[in-house]
């Protein structure tokens, strides 16, 4: 018997019944066999032993795609866990998920022992050891009970299945609900060696699949990201399709290291986290906050000229608010704590999106008005678990340059490209130019009606095609609520960073019962686009810090040039030559003669300021400058100081939107 299947290029195949994912790409071709580390089956990961289906709609994943490695990172988190505990029995490991650019495990080892780095080597060599024997990974069903059994002396994974099986007070977080347990039933996976772990999967076919790996470094996390729960020991490391592609990534880690935004906020003086504040709160000092200004102004301005409103909402809010909008119901395990003022219960805002519905609803609202932009610059407040806070990265505290735009139905797909076009314009002003989209689609848990899900993925659809930039589809990844699009850019080392995110939001219009008057004279309810352009400010800025290893753009840099004097007595001629440039709009510092030349023009360039000037006695009879422009190796001198002035001026300010995305 025969069944047919559909692959991925639309084109189908007839197979035998019974047959494997496996199979099937063995019969496609020997290098995809060698290749494939998974399959895609009507838009759900599964291994490769999975048995076809007539009707099937399947995807061979490849190693080197960004599922792909996902799935190679999964399966080495396996065989790290698998590693420790052969080396520490009694060993209790808790979580191993695929993260960027590699995975993690967290044990917690007898006796209180602790992992040294001799260890990790230790830890590596078994790794490979199991690697090279080739184990079977086996996936298997157990019951809720059964299961708990199974995991009876490794507590962690005993409470994971609790927790999702809703046998616990506290829920679950996201990963916990990818360790495999799943409406009554488990998700287990064995090799061959004996050692199960809790798992959704997929997972490679054998452990002789991987092997370009390495453990990079010991840390500690408390279990649950809760400091009162045990504090456990997280190894980290990485994986790829090849060695070739691991050394390649070992390179872009070294240069991510002198990247890092953390060192550079405090190497230039840009920001700080006091502990005394708490973590995930920030402060900007002078030279930072400038920079968020100088963001947020040209932001500001733009969208001004692009049509939107600016408004401005309050930190915090009753909670019958965020009943009404479904966030206390959503995302309460990520707000702050609640305050109780005269009988009433406030909450930290979480999101923007109810105080502006509110701002719509003050008054009643025509056809005539749409579509209606409503722009902020709004602080919110989420309480991130400390695990997972990365400096300005994963903040507890993010402001974030949110809009919401209200249209008729019929507007949707113009305004979602108009939108979608004014997004990667902002952010190739900031020298950004690597993008690419993904457009998340209807989950199979998911509310609102057919139609208004086929309406809103067809219009963010059309604002992909209309906006040139390539994008993929990840089926069933939208919110439950709604379709989205989140435009990822590379970075100059190559990085993929998730910036913008639009969504049209089918629910909050109906829970907030909006309505506005249309050309018939009829009550109509408005669409919703929700919209984050840099994510957050926060964020972004370190993006921009990252991407340009602390040289950001001479418009963005808070100090643009530095004035040096050689001597005391040239201190004068100095002032002259700033107050020329401040005529112009550029921010100068003049760095005293109260130390060496030579160091003071070490310390400009280590501030990163974009361009360093030398006065001396043949400069002040002459009118003239010596330049040294950060990154050139020639400095120049005699330079007449109208010519300099007139040479940078196009540099001072922000450079405008492409004409071609307007």
């Amino acid at each position: 018997m025969e069944i047919s299947v559909v692959l991925a290029d639309g084109t189908s195949r007839t197979v035998p019944s019974g047959c494997t994912a496996s199979q099937l790409a063995e019969m496609i071709s020997r290098r995809l066999s060698e290749n494939s580390v998974a399959v895609k089956v009507n838009g759900a990961l599964r291994d490769l032993a999975t048995v076809l289906s007539d009707g099937d709609h399947l995807e061979i994943i490849t190693r080197e795609t960004e599922e792909g490695r996902e799935v190679l990172r999964h399966s080495t988190a396996h065989v790290l866990a698998q590693a420790v505990t052969d080396l520490w029995p009694g060993a209790h490991y808790a979580i191993g998920p695929a993260i960027a650019d590699g995975f993690y495990y967290d044990f917690e080892l007898p006796k209180g022992e602790h992992f040294t780095d001799e260890d990790l080597e230790k830890i590596e060599r078994r790794m490979r050891e199991i690697v090279k024997e080739g184990q079977a990974f086996t996936r298997m069903e157990y019951s809720i009970s059964d299961g708990i059994k199974l995991f009876a002396d490794q507590p962690f994974k005993r409470e994971i299945i609790e927790t999702v099986a809703g046998q616990a007070t506290e829920p679950p977080d996201e990963e916990e609900l990818n360790e495999g347990v799943n409406e009554g039933a488990l998700s287990v996976y064995r090799n061959s060696s004996g050692f199960t772990d809790l798992c959704r999967g997929p997972h490679v076919p054998t452990t002789r699949v991987l092997g370009s790996f390495k453990l990079m470094r010991v840390a500690g996390a408390y279990w649950r990201g809760n400091e009162k729960r045990p504090q456990l020991q997280r190894i980290y490391g990485t994986a790829w399709e090849s060695d070739k592609a691991l050394k390649e990534h070992l390179v872009r880690l070294e240069e991510a290291e002198k990247r890092d935004h953390r060192k550079l906020g405090l190497e230039l003086d840009l920001f700080h986290f006091p502990p005394e504040i708490g973590g995930g709160l920030p402060v900007f000092h002078p030279k930072g906050a400038l920079i968020r200004q100088l963001m947020e102004d040209y932001s500001k301005r733009e969208h001004r000229k692009a049509g939107y409103q600016q408004v401005w909402t309050p930190h915090i809010a009753k909670s019958t608010l965020f009943e009404i909008s479904g966030h206390l119901g959503w995302y309460k395990a990520g707000m702050y704590p609640p305050m109780e003022m005269e009988g009433a219960t406030y909450y930290p805002k979480p999101m923007n999106c109810p105080m502006h519905i509110l701002i719509y609803k003050s008054k009643g609202r025509s056809y005539k008005e749409l579509p209606l932009r409503l722009f902020e610059f709004g602080t919110v407040y989420r309480f991130e678990r400390s695990g997972v806070l990365h400096g300005l990265a994963r903040v507890r505290g993010l402001t974030q340059d949110d809009s919401h735009i209200f249209c008729a139905p019929d507007q949707l797909p113009s305004e979602l490209a108009r939108l979608l076009k004014f997004v990667i314009s902002i952010l190739r002003a900031f020298g950004l130019s690597d993008f690419e989209a993904e457009l998340s689609t209807r989950p199979e848990k998911s509310v609102g009606e057919d139609y208004e899900w086929e309406e809103a993925t067809a219009a963010l659809d059309h604002a992909l095609k209309e906006s040139g930039i390539n994008y993929t589809v990840a089926h069933g990844e939208g919110a439950f609520y709604a379709p989205k699009i989140d435009v990822h850019l590379k970075d100059a080392i190559g990085r993929r960073w998730q910036v913008s995110t639009l969504q049209v939001d089918l629910q909050e219009p109906q829970r907030f019962d909006m309505e506005f008057v249309d050309s018939d004279n009829t009550r109509k309810r408005p669409y919703m686009i929700h919209r984050a352009l840099f994510g957050s400010v926060e964020r972004f800025f370190a993006i921009l810090l990252e991407h340009y290893a602390g040289a950001l753009p001479m418009w963005l840099a808070p100090v643009q040039v530095s004035i040096l004097p050689v001597r005391d007595d040239h201190a004068a001629y100095a002032s002259e030559v700033a107050e020329s440039l401040q005529k112009f709009d550029a921010r100068v510092e003049i760095l005293p003669a109260d130390e060496p030349l030579g160091g003071r023009i070490r310390k400009a360039k280590l501030d990163k300021i974009p361009y360093v000037l030398v006065v001396g006695d043949s400069d002040i009879s002459s009118g003239t400058i010596g330049v040294n422009a950060r990154g050139s190796q020639n400095p120049e001198r005699d330079v007449p100081l109208a010519e300099f002035i007139s040479r940078i001026s196009p540099e001072l300010v922000a450079r405008p939107l492409d004409a071609s995305l307007d």
